[in-house]
């Protein structure tokens, strides 16, 4: 997810996008990809782990990465987005798909 050039418009987009696409309350996947660093998936896992989320990790071949999908339902867009800005407000260089 680019986020670099107009984050809030960025946001506006994914929002119109999921309105037109779902009806909420809806299931949604996360995809995440960090540099492995356990501390930066435990962030994640707290993030998510109180809303009944359901988290796959998987590792790079090399263990370089780890990529972190997280199935979760959602109540709104609006509470998605807040979960995509709340992942990276606290993980430094998360890249968010």
């Amino acid at each position: 997810m680019d986020t670099t050039t107009n984050p809030e418009l960025f946001y506006i987009n994914l929002k119109e996008k999921l309105y037109d696409t779902a009806k909420w309350p809806s299931k949604y996947l996360y995809k995440f990809i960090i540099k492995s660093n356990p501390s930066k998936v435990n962030t994640i896992e707290t993030i998510f782990g109180n809303i009944g989320a359901v988290i796959k990790k998987t590792t790079s071949k090399n263990g370089t990465y780890i990529s972190v999908s997280v199935n979760v339902v959602m109540k709104s867009p609006e509470d998605v987005i807040e979960k995509y800005k709340q992942v990276g407000r606290l993980v430094e260089g998360v890249i968010s798909l």
